[in-house]
């Protein structure tokens, strides 16, 4: 990508809501303040989200299916959160990231990577 393009798509990201997946598989969702050479990201007013323990999950389960024996359910266990604040999210642990727009904020031209729901559209960069 050539730097000036580059430049205007860091630039267009800014002050936007990033959802950033790391390699231990947490996710930071903030928004975006910043980047610099080495891929670092600067988030601000940033909630972190783990996934469930297998603990939890088999205590989920257990509860959902002594409830409902005949029938093979499915069962919700939520992931941990909590806020963080500003927060650097180091490069070589990224993974993912997704930039969340509301119908709103979107521009007309719509870029290939998206997926649109009725409330928001998610476009992984």
């Amino acid at each position: 990508m050539p730097k000036q393009e580059a430049t205007s798509l860091l630039q267009s990201l800014l002050s936007k809501n990033l959802r950033v997946t790391t390699t231990d598989g947490r996710m930071f969702w903030g928004s975006f303040k910043c980047t610099d050479y080495e891929s670092n990201i600067v988030l601000q007013h940033t909630y972190e989200y783990r996934h469930p323990s297998p603990v939890s999950v088999a205590a989920a389960q257990r509860v959902t299916t002594t409830d409902n024996i005949s029938h093979p359910t499915t069962f919700n266990v939520e992931m941990t959160s909590r806020y963080l604040g500003l927060v650097v999210v180091p490069g070589k642990y990224i993974v993912k990231m997704e930039v969340e727009e509301f119908a709103s904020q979107m521009k007309k031209n719509t870029q290939p990577h998206q997926q649109s729901t009725a409330a928001a559209t998610t476009t992984v960069i």
